[in-house]
């Protein structure tokens, strides 16, 4: 695949994200039920906040979203999609990990390539990388007063775009910008998506203190000695009193 197949493919993807994201904020301002305004601003802060982020901390030109009207039409096509009809049921569980998950690895490395071409070192291309597919969603919440999902109690999120901006980043390194773009999109989905699946979560403050530890330990101990005694077989009452 060409360079500029690549390119095309990437962006594909990109908007894919963007509009997947924007269905997501107007399910979220249904709930709240918000007028065609609220879906729309709902919509937007989901499908392009962290983009929007990234481009005015890097202050390289206007931020694509300005200068790419497919980004505002396509944000606005998911606002209006959310409002006229109602986005829930089995089919839209099923699709929307996936399409959240490739948005992820696409987000994570479209912000880490876009630090590292405007001449950033590493460490800001990860966090940039990180914002650009988490800080619209985190936006969001906070416009909701709610706590943002990646700051805790979810499966892991923020963590799967770290590790996708440092995958981009250590294969360009290495002298290979387009299977970068490549692999840290499929690292990041595959662990989003593995992350969904099996459940993974960072683990609380508390579950470190010495305390949670002791305890835990505790608990281990008295589960395997109350399997082991239920284990033992059971002697007749005749045979004890013998």
């Amino acid at each position: 695949m060409s360079s500029a197949e690549l390119n095309e493919a990437f962006r594909v993807l990109d908007l894919t994200g963007v509009f997947a994201n924007a269905l997501l904020g107007g399910v979220i301002a249904r709930r709240e039920r918000l007028d065609p305004i609220g879906f729309a601003t709902l919509a937007v802060l989901s499908g392009l906040g962290g983009g929007l982020i990234r481009d005015v901390l890097l202050q390289h030109g206007p931020p694509i979203a300005l200068t790419d009207y497919a980004y505002l039409a396509t944000a606005f096509a998911g606002a209006a999609v959310s409002f006229l009809a109602r986005v829930d049921g089995r089919a839209w569980d099923r699709i929307w990990p996936l399409v959240d998950a490739v948005a992820l690895g696409t987000w994570a490395t479209a912000g880490a390539q876009k630090t590292l071409a405007v001449g950033l070192g590493w460490l800001p291309a990860i966090i940039l990388g990180t914002v650009t597919a988490v800080g619209g969603g985190a936006v969001r919440d906070i416009v909701l007063r709610r706590v943002p999902g990646v700051l805790g109690g979810n499966t892991l999120y923020a963590t799967c775009a770290i590790v996708s901006s440092a995958v981009l980043v250590a294969v360009t390194g290495l002298g290979h910008p387009n299977a970068a773009i490549v692999a840290s999109v499929l690292v990041g989905a595959g662990l989003c998506l593995l992350a969904r699946w099996r459940g993974w979560i960072l683990p609380e403050a508390d579950a470190w203190s010495p305390s949670q530890i002791v305890r835990k330990s505790y608990e281990t101990r008295l589960k395997k000695h109350l399997k082991r005694k239920s284990r033992k077989p059971h002697r007749p009452a005749a045979e004890e009193n013998a």
